[in-house]
C-alpha cells in the first residue's frame, strides 16, 4: 500500500519516482544496530512492529508529544544526526473508528485489550481524545502497571484502570467500546482475547488485526448482536500519516489509494465496512 502511495506521489511529482517501501525482517536484539545502519544506507523512514515500538523509544535522538505520551514509536524520520520518533497508531485508530463504526472517541467508555506498544498509542490517543472513562486489560501484572504509569499523566480527568485476570469485573457503561490490541486472533487456535459475555456495557469491539479478517473475537461479537470492525482502516491511517510525515502530501489524499491497495492484496473489498474485516 505505500508503494502504490508512492506510486500515486510520482505521477505529479518526479522526485517520488525513485523511492520504495521495503519490508525488513530484525530480530530485537538487533535493532540498536539496525537503526544507524539503515541511516547510513540513505533510509528517509522506518516504521516499527511489535516489539521494536517500545524498544525504540530510547534509540532516538528526539520524539514527538504523542510518542512520548504513549512510550511507543512505530515511525522514524531521519533528522540531524539520528531519528526523530513518532507515533501513528493513535492517529490511526481514532480515524478508523470514526470512518468505520461512526464512534468518536471523545466521551466514549473505552476498554483496551493489551499492553503492547500498539495497546499505549490506542490509550494514549484515547485519554488525549477526552474519552469517558478507560479501562486497560491484561493478564500479565507488570506490563499492564508499566503502561498505566505511562500514560497515567495524560488521564488528567478521565478515570483510567486496569484490570488483571483475577480482578472482578465493572459495570461497565451502556455504548463501551473495546479494543483489542493483542495479538490473539493472528491464528485461528487462538482464543479470543476477553470473554465478551461477562462485559455488559460493551456496544462496539474494534479488533487491530486486519489478517485475517475476521478473528474469533470479531464472531463472538457479531453473535451477541455488537457492531464490528477489524483493523484495515487503522492500518492504512496509520501508514498514510507515516507517508505524510516522510513526505509531506496529506495523509488524508494518500489513505485512499493505500486502502484498496491493501484490499486488493489481502483479497477484499477497499469500501468494506464494519463486517468486512481488516
Amino acid at each position: 500500500m505505500h508503494n502504490a502511495a508512492l506510486a500515486h506521489l510520482a505521477e505529479r511529482d518526479p522526485r517520488f519516482a525513485a523511492w520504495r517501501y521495503v519490508a525488513l525482517d530484525c530480530p530485537p536484539a538487533d535493532l540498536a544496530a539496525a537503526l544507524p545502519a539503515l541511516r547510513a544506507r540513505g533510509f528517509r523512514g522506518v516504521n516499527l512492529t511489535v516489539p521494536h515500538k517500545v524498544l525504540a523509544v530510547g534509540m532516538v535522538e528526539s520524539i514527538e508529544p504523542a510518542a512520548a505520551a504513549a512510550g511507543a514509536v512505530n515511525t522514524l524520520r531521519r533528522e540531524g544526526s539520528g531519528w526523530r520518533g513518532f507515533n501513528t497508531d493513535g492517529y490511526g485508530l481514532a480515524m478508523a473508528i470514526r470512518e468505520d463504526l461512526g464512534i468518536e472517541l471523545q466521551g466514549t467508555p473505552v476498554i483496551i485489550a493489551g499492553a503492547g506498544g500498539a495497546a499505549r498509542g490506542a490509550a494514549a490517543e484515547c485519554l488525549r481524545a477526552g474519552c469517558a472513562a478507560l479501562w486497560v486489560v491484561n493478564r500479565t501484572p507488570a506490563r499492564l502497571a508499566a503502561l498505566l504509569e505511562q500514560v497515567r499523566p495524560a488521564a488528567g480527568a478521565v478515570p483510567l484502570a486496569g484490570l488483571g485476570p483475577e480482578d472482578p469485573v465493572p459495570e461497565f457503561p451502556p455504548g463501551t467500546l473495546l479494543i483489542n490490541a493483542t495479538s490473539a486472533g493472528l491464528r485461528a487456535a487462538d482464543p479470543s482475547p476477553v470473554v465478551l459475555g461477562r462485559l455488559a456495557g460493551v456496544a462496539a469491539v474494534y479488533d487491530m488485526i486486519y489478517n485475517p479478517p475476521r478473528t474469533r473475537l470479531l464472531d463472538e461479537a457479531a453473535a451477541l448482536g455488537l457492531r464490528t470492525q477489524n483493523g484495515l482502516g487503522m492500518l492504512v491511517h496509520q501508514g498514510a500519516k507515516a507517508l505524510e510525515i516522510w513526505t509531506g502530501a496529506s495523509a488524508a489524499e494518500l489513505a485512499p489509494v493505500m486502502r484498496a491497495a491493501a484490499a486488493k492484496a489481502l483479497g477484499s473489498a477497499p469500501g468494506s465496512g464494519a463486517d468486512s474485516g481488516a
